[in-house]
């Protein structure tokens, strides 16, 4: 399985799930097999409840779930159906830690951010990358496109970021990329570089 993560910086709304579906295409087109998920590092365990003026529309899923419209625009651009696994919400991951503490999985072991939250949105993850979404077969995606939402800097997708660090040492170099989706202004006539070198 190869992993292409878009990421974006300087402004939010530049086009990541337009960058996703368009580059997702692109390789149908080339004859591989995509699917895709959507890192939302809201609190909220899903769209559901957010307020569309502050979040937009929720697109509901499949299997009822209620998620990111990006999912929705995933499923229609690329002819794929999606699960609600494959929208990672901090709330879904701190949720599903939680529950291993309470249940004793960790042993007795002091949970922390890394490396038991880092490990659960890695494992997640690769779980999801894993579900087949292609009707017409039951056969896993070749390659996993992944947004992760807002923009970094942003403190809440700080432990995404991590992971992902992380998450390129156990699949691989050659199986693992990084893309990046960034605002460069243009003052007086010159392009300016420096916001999008800060990020």
């Amino acid at each position: 399985m190869k992993y292409i993560v878009v990421t974006g910086g300087v402004v939010s709304g530049l086009g990541k799930g337009v960058t996703i579906s368009s580059m997702g295409r692109l390789l149908q087109g080339c004859g591989l097999k995509v699917t895709s998920i959507k890192i939302d590092p809201y609190l909220n365990v899903d769209a559901g409840t957010m307020s569309p003026f502050e979040h937009g529309e929720v697109f509901v899923m499949g299997d009822g779930g209620e998620s990111d419209l990006d999912l929705g625009n995933y499923e229609r651009f690329l002819s794929i159906s999606l699960t609600s696994d494959h929208n990672i919400t901090t709330g879904k991951i701190y949720q599903t830690v939680i529950s291993k503490e309470r249940r004793g999985d960790y042993l007795g072991k002091t949970v922390q951010v890394v490396p038991h939250i880092t490990d659960e949105i890695q494992d997640w993850i690769e779980r999801v990358a894993h579900i087949p979404v292609d009707e017409s077969s039951n056969e896993v995606a070749d390659v996993c496109l992944i947004e992760v939402g807002g923009t970094v800097g942003d403190i809440e997708s700080s432990v995404f970021l991590e992971a992902l660090r992380q998450f390129q040492f156990r699949v691989g170099d050659d199986n693992f990329c990084l893309m990046f989706v960034s605002l460069v202004p243009i003052l007086s006539q010159e392009q300016k570089t420096k916001p999008t070198q800060h990020v």
